[in-house]
């Protein structure tokens, strides 16, 4: 998933106390496109470039699990894709063709997806946060994080996670397998053991029995390459590769040799360590489904407190603050203003979202969500509205008022934008 992070713990070693998650979302380009048309939910449904009409080069990036029982599956050719699972229009057409065994194909919308993904983000990390104060994310893809909630517990461990799950579904509308083991790559295994929307929970005692009979190729880190190497070498299961003689795994892989017999082996020290800052900091809200407006102002104006809190909390400034309106079913709209330079001013943000939520004042919604972007983790002072506005101001101007004055200004000035959430 590609959201924000929390910090990193410190000092923490694997032990029979610490609690990984692997969140990993299910189908997720095929889930985006059902939020938008919710009639696709079991059919055979295709995510991919190349099939449209004139087009000859083209690959699946997603196939549904209904597509996946036609033989469909990622990284193949759009063009041995249509030959399994003809579209349902072509089936339609054609007499040799049964409509019953043809499926549906989209066309593959990043920016759509990223910004489900990051309604994804903020429900994940709020559980953390709420769950374990040293709680941290890794976010190491659009559809894939690794949780560290040591501080949960393994009698609390599958609470946890189930809560987490039920949360994804109800707040964003998509579905999330989780795995939760004692290390991140016992937890990746865990979390493809019983995929879709499953959760599997490995204690600490049981890693090696868990993994024992799993094929070579479920491993972290044991590739399609890897795993054939390694069945010529008489070594088809982790207890196999656990068993193995790890110098003979070295000289044949290197240094990652002895990784995979770790691995094997249930052991896994990395720490879960956040990638990088994060670009955005939102937070949104599911309504039912609503017109009124005196509702959708103040959902927003807590939306627009949690929003700001969080990033005062961060030590990030913004410069750029939008809203998100879902109108049913899925109907994502996104607005934006940039302002003049990076700020800390939670009464900005609430002002300035309530003045981008004017333009669906009259419409029915079922989500609201306030966004800062452009962040800067400088670790100077904010800059002064002055240097924005120099000369401005009057002599004998309290400094509220002038700052006041300034924010209006700035408003003025700022772009509104038309497009993704995210800026």
């Amino acid at each position: 998933m590609a959201g924000g992070t929390l910090p990193v713990r410190d000092g923490r070693e694997q032990s029979r106390d610490r609690v990984v998650c692997h969140v990993d979302m299910d189908c997720f380009y095929a889930a985006c496109e059902r939020l938008r048309e919710p009639a696709l939910a079991g059919e055979p449904l295709v995510v991919g470039m190349g099939y449209e009409t004139g087009a000859d080069v083209g690959a699946v990036a997603t196939a549904s699990y209904e597509a996946r029982a036609f033989g469909v599956e990622s990284a193949m050719p759009i063009s041995e894709a249509l030959e399994r699972l003809p579209r349902k229009r072509t089936a339609a057409r054609e007499d040799d063709l049964d409509v019953s065994e043809a499926g549906f194909y989209r066309s593959v919308d990043m920016a759509y997806y990223e910004s489900v993904s990051e309604a994804v983000d903020e429900v994940v990390e709020r559980a953390v946060a709420d769950a374990d104060p040293e709680g941290v994310v890794r976010s190491v893809s659009i559809d894939e994080a690794y949780l560290d909630v040591s501080a949960v517990g393994w009698e609390r461990a599958r609470e946890f996670a189930a809560d987490l799950r039920a949360d994804v579904e109800a707040e964003v509308g998509v579905t999330a397998s989780v795995g939760v083991a004692p290390n991140m790559s016992a937890a990746k295994v865990a979390s493809d053991a019983d995929k879709p929307d499953g959760l599997v929970v490995v204690p600490p005692d049981e890693v090696r029995a868990f993994l024992a009979d799993r094929p070579v190729g479920e491993l972290h880190g044991v590739g399609p390459v890897t795993a054939d190497r390694l069945a010529e070498m008489g070594i088809e299961t982790a207890a196999d590769l656990a068993s193995a003689d790890p110098d003979d795994l070295e000289s044949t892989f290197g240094s990652r040799g002895r990784q995979i017999h770790r691995h094997a082996r249930g052991i896994d020290r990395r720490e879960v360590e956040p990638v990088g800052k994060p670009k955005s900091i939102s937070s949104e809200k599911a309504l039912s489904v609503t017109d009124d407006g005196t509702t959708k102002r103040e959902v927003l104006k807590r939306l627009a407190g949690e929003v700001t809190e969080r990033a005062s909390g961060k030590g990030a400034l913004y410069k750029t603050i939008g809203v998100k309106v879902v109108r049913p079913p899925f109907d994502v709209n996104t607005r934006a203003r940039s302002l003049s330079g990076p700020v800390d001013d939670p009464g900005l943000v609430e002002e300035i979202a309530l003045d981008l939520l004017g333009e669906f004042s009259d419409d029915r919604v079922r989500k609201l969500g306030v966004r800062v972007s452009n962040l800067d983790f400088a670790e100077t002072d904010q800059a002064s509205l002055d240097s924005w506005d120099s000369g401005s101001g009057q002599s004998g101007e309290t400094g509220s008022s002038r700052a006041g004055r300034r924010t209006r200004d700035r408003r003025g000035r700022g772009q509104t934008t038309f497009g993704d959430f995210d800026e």
